[in-house]
């Protein structure tokens, strides 16, 4: 039992009873202090379980997200190595409409330029 703060007024009294009480207020604090300090690592317990489980839901969504993007990336790519490859063929099919188009380009963009 721990030391009391009563301990020295239950040395001055007489009366049995009133020791008694005394003596059980102080073991049930002591008791509620054990349940106290058992909920508290309970509940640490609980806290660390609960961070690993997030922690795991965030490295499998991070995993996910980097092959979502990596598949993203390769589906642009392929489609500007194909963008390319129809400009390129689309020029030597049709050069001097190529050469038109891109003078009427330049044209509008000066003409944009003056204003």
């Amino acid at each position: 039992m721990a030391s009391s703060l009563l301990h020295p007024l239950r040395s001055n009294r007489r009366n049995g009873a009133l020791a008694d009480i005394e003596s059980t207020v102080e073991d049930q604090i002591e008791t509620l202090r054990e349940e106290i300090a058992a909920l508290t690592k309970l509940a640490g317990k609980q806290s660390r379980k609960q961070g690993d489980k997030v922690r795991a839901q965030a490295l499998a969504g991070y995993d996910d997200l980097i092959a979502r993007s990596e598949d993203f990336l390769t589906e642009l790519q392929n489609g500007y190595l194909r963008g390319t490859k129809e400009v390129r063929n689309t020029v030597r099919k049709h050069p001097m409409a190529t050469v038109g188009a891109a003078a009427a380009f330049g044209l509008v963009l000066a003409l944009l330029a003056r204003r």
